[in-house]
């Protein structure tokens, strides 16, 4: 049986959770000099594509700013063009939401990067939520849950019939739209199409519509569950098994000895979680002002407060069973014996792969074998050089396996991801993918 080829991504990171932008080897989230040096070394380590996130507005966490937050950064798209310019192969991803958007305006801005990046252009489909968000764009509110993935799906179908050229319209729920593109022919069908969400409309939005879904797990048998579970999802919109790859988010540390690594670990999980940062998560779940509480200390014996009221606004808000998630934290608190700070570098650990270059790439090919995963999106904890050392000796070990390539085989970001849809004779099918 011939291996699977593993699919990896780069998350250029903001300032968040399991990033260490205080770090004196961290350098500016905003300048392009940075964007630079993490595309051309991603680029050198022959990754399939650069993954960009974004937010449109600025969490707060009790009326104040989120002090783990992206603040400044530019618009998504001006950046990734501004990388197609300097880059030759690896495929440009970006977030943008299908709530506060238009079809027209935002597909052929798309169509643009694609045609500008010769075929490398991909689009992570996200809905945005709540009144906190929407005030940016005097619509408050205006979508609740079930509506905002209803929108996204017809969002996408009209956005792909603009980009099959000509004449177009598309009439639904949320979109009354009719004209004519003034679009070149797309180098690809259309961007990638990427989607992340756990929930069961994110799950069903992928199997239907998506190239590439993120998800997040942190053990292989979880990974495995996962797999099967969006896989088996295809065959009800007459896709096939490989018409979707799964990649999980994670993070790595590198060591010149397991030990070194799993120390370093230690270190940068403390930088990520400080005292302060472990109390402002805890107050997500919690829903109170926590701040008198030692961070090195136990839970709150009180419980979370369930009102409408959040504590949190934007993205910093994350829990939506309050009780649910206290109590298993309590439960895990106890049973390991954990102190408030103990316990949040636990629970908000993403999946990581930990050791030396040869472990870590063992680690990676492991999981992608065993079908718990197609590849996966790292995100590392320094920007911008923190994929120096990776591309460096992680991926020549994954090259010589024969598991990653070698070079890079040309082409459009959909044929380098292994999708039919990439190939030349394939274009016809704009519409409908898998």
């Amino acid at each position: 049986m011939s291996k699977k080829q593993i699919i990896l991504g780069a998350q250029f990171p903001g300032v968040n959770n399991f990033t260490v932008w205080s770090d004196p080897d961290a350098g500016s989230q905003i300048d392009f000099s940075s964007f630079r040096h993490f595309a051309q070394t991603i680029e050198a380590g022959k990754f399939d594509f650069i993954f960009l996130a974004e937010g449109l507005r600025v969490r707060e966490q009790k009326g104040r700013f989120h002090e783990l937050d992206v603040a400044g950064r530019p618009n998504t798209l001006a950046i990734l063009t501004a990388l197609a310019s300097i880059t030759e192969h690896v495929g440009l991803i970006g977030t943008l939401t299908t709530t506060f958007n238009e079809p027209y305006p935002l597909a052929r801005q798309l169509a643009t990067l694609d045609i500008l990046s010769g075929g490398r252009s991909g689009w992570n489909v996200v809905t945005s939520p709540g009144a906190f968000t929407g005030a940016n764009f005097r619509r408050g509110d205006h979508l609740p849950f079930e509506e905002r993935y209803q929108r996204a799906r017809e969002f996408l179908d009209a956005a792909r019939k603009i980009w099959a050229g000509g004449e177009f319209s598309h009439f639904s729920k949320h979109f009354d739209i009719a004209g004519q593109t003034n679009l070149a022919p797309l180098p690809q069908s259309g961007p990638v199409i990427a989607q992340a969400g756990d929930s069961e409309e994110g799950r069903e939005l992928a199997a239907s519509r998506a190239d590439l879904i993120y998800s997040r797990h942190g053990t292989l048998e979880a990974g495995q569950a996962f797999y099967a579970d969006v896989k088996r999802r295809l065959a009800r919109y007459g896709r096939n098994k490989d018409a979707l790859k799964i990649l999980p988010g994670a993070n790595f540390v590198l060591g010149h000895t397991a030990e070194e690594a799993r120390e370093a670990e230690k270190a940068i999980r403390l930088q990520q979680v400080s005292p302060k940062n472990a109390i402002v998560f805890l107050e997500q779940v919690w829903n109170r002002d926590l701040s008198a509480y030692d961070p090195d200390g136990p839970l709150p014996e009180i419980d979370p407060d369930v009102s409408v009221t959040q504590l949190a606004q934007g993205r910093a808000n994350r829990y939506d069973n309050r009780r649910e998630t206290a109590k298993a934290w309590r439960d895990i608190a106890e049973r390991d014996k954990l102190s408030i700070r103990e316990l949040i570098i636990k629970v908000t650990a993403r999946q990581q792969f930990v050791g030396t270059p040869e472990q870590v790439a063992s680690d990676i090919n492991t999981y992608v074998q065993a079908n718990a995963a197609d590849g996966f999106v790292f995100a590392p904890h320094l920007t911008p050089g923190g994929f120096d050392e990776f591309v460096k000796s992680v991926v020549p070990i994954l090259q010589e396996w024969g598991v990653f390539r070698g070079e890079y085989e040309g082409g459009v970001l959909l044929a380098n991801l292994g999708l039919k849809e990439g190939t030349e004779n394939d274009k016809k099918s704009a519409s409908v993918r898998g």
